[in-house]
């Protein structure tokens, strides 16, 4: 028996999935190829990047709405989101025909912008305020309070939770035969306090792993300080799961059902989103690849074992694919930043690509502004190279020619001011 106050009861979750099928069908559990053998292992993709908003937060939102009485939802609706979330109340304020007000960070990428006005049409009005879902969150939440519309909360809800455990539902519904993990990932618990209560009650023996950025672990932070704790500060480039504190009724859940919480870097995030693409032809969101990112980390226990990582959305804006690219090469440790100061005087640059620059490193990068009345003058040098240990002989070329540098790939804010 659950010492939580509120635990989400198989039934609750059975009687949400019959809530969902007004309006959409059990996404597929596809056994991926490239990843059981990468992995030595049977490792199927749930995949909720193919719901119609194309994430799985349709689930919680549509399920909390059509538990609100008419007469109340008669005045409308308030929601706060960093896009997907916001996708699946607007499909739900337009299928529903009821009015929703959407409060999204103004760092929302355009792309999510756009699909929420799609799915919502005329039923909605987005509101942009904050830099991150925390403070549109509370511009929404004080919206609701004044107006009298009722808040509809992203993923800190009995209705929610139980909307977005029906994931776990159709997981053991589509399995032969029960996982021995299950990877799923972590914003502000709702998909994986859902999942988990749901499986660890039917399938005990199955491990349930929550998986968070590295730059925004609020779970794995409440669960060793005991209780929700805000964080001071987040990276928020995984921004469906850049949440700074996690809600009090996940809380309570994931540490009972969870049985592990690791992070992820964001460039390991990255490398996983290429190679989806590449190997799969499949197109995920930065949140959408944490479970998948996670393997790697769990690489010698999942050998021979039957593993589910749920791939949560595909809502990602093209126009970020250089950025990932780029955190993506950082972390294999292929491109490497400098500062290098250069003699003023002729030649100086040339001299150093070519005593430098070995046969297969690239020169991708290079601002050089000469300073007069000086002896030397820094320059920023990106440089790309073909493989993990060609680093290591570049750096020896460096000290070997004397040159004065400073290696900014290791220093966060000079690297955040000037890449």
């Amino acid at each position: 028996m659950s010492n939580a106050k509120y635990f989400p009861a198989v039934e609750d979750i059975q009687k949400a999935s019959g809530v969902l099928e007004e309006i959409l069908e059990p996404t597929p559990l596809h056994k991926n190829p490239h990843l059981s053998d990468l992995y030595d292992a049977k490792v199927y993709l749930k995949r909720e990047d193919l719901q119609m908003v194309r994430s799985y937060k349709i689930r919680g939102a549509y399920n909390k709405i059509r538990s609100i009485a008419p007469e109340v939802l008669k005045y409308g609706i308030v929601c706060a989101s960093a896009g997907n979330h916001a996708q699946g109340v607007a499909f739900s304020c337009n299928k529903l025909q009821i009015m929703g007000s959407i409060y999204m960070p103004v760092t929302t990428p355009k792309q999510k912008i756009e699909q929420v006005r799609m799915f919502g049409k005329d039923y909605i009005d987005i509101v942009l305020v904050g830099d991150t879902f925390d403070e549109a969150n509370s511009a929404a939440i004080r919206y609701a309070k004044k107006s009298g519309k009722t808040f509809i909360p992203p993923f800190d809800d009995e209705k929610i939770i139980e909307g977005q455990g029906t994931v776990g539902y159709e997981i053991l519904n589509q399995s032969n035969e029960a996982p021995d993990y299950v990877f799923v990932p972590i914003g502000g618990g709702g998909l994986a306090s859902g999942v988990a209560a749901y499986i660890k009650t039917l399938s005990p023996d199955t491990k349930v792993i929550g998986v968070e950025p590295a730059g925004a672990p609020c779970m794995k932070v409440a669960i060793e300080k005991g209780e929700p704790y805000e964080l001071e500060e987040i990276n928020k480039f995984i921004d469906g799961a850049a949440v700074k504190k996690a809600g009090k009724l996940t809380y309570e859940i994931c540490k009972e059902v969870l049985d592990d919480i690791i992070t992820v870097p964001e460039g390991a995030v990255c490398t996983t989103i290429i190679q989806l693409y590449n190997k799969s032809a499949i197109v995920v969101e930065p949140a959408g690849a944490l479970a998948i990112s996670a393997l790697q980390f769990y690489a010698e226990e999942i050998k021979g074992k039957r593993v589910v990582c749920i791939v949560s959305g595909s809502n990602n804006d093209i126009t970020r694919m250089e950025e990932i690219r780029e955190k993506s090469l950082i972390y294999e440790g292929l491109k490497h930043y400098f500062i290098v100061r250069f003699p003023q005087r002729s030649g100086a640059i040339l001299s150093f690509i070519r005593d430098i620059i070995g046969p297969t490193d690239d020169l991708v990068y290079i601002q050089y502004i000469r300073k007069t009345n000086k002896e030397e003058g820094p320059a920023l040098i990106g440089i790309e190279v073909a493989a993990k240990e060609d680093f290591r002989a570049l750096m020896r070329r460096m000290e070997a020619n004397n040159v004065s540098y400073e290696y900014i790939n290791e220093n966060n804010k000079l690297f955040e001011i000037l890449i």
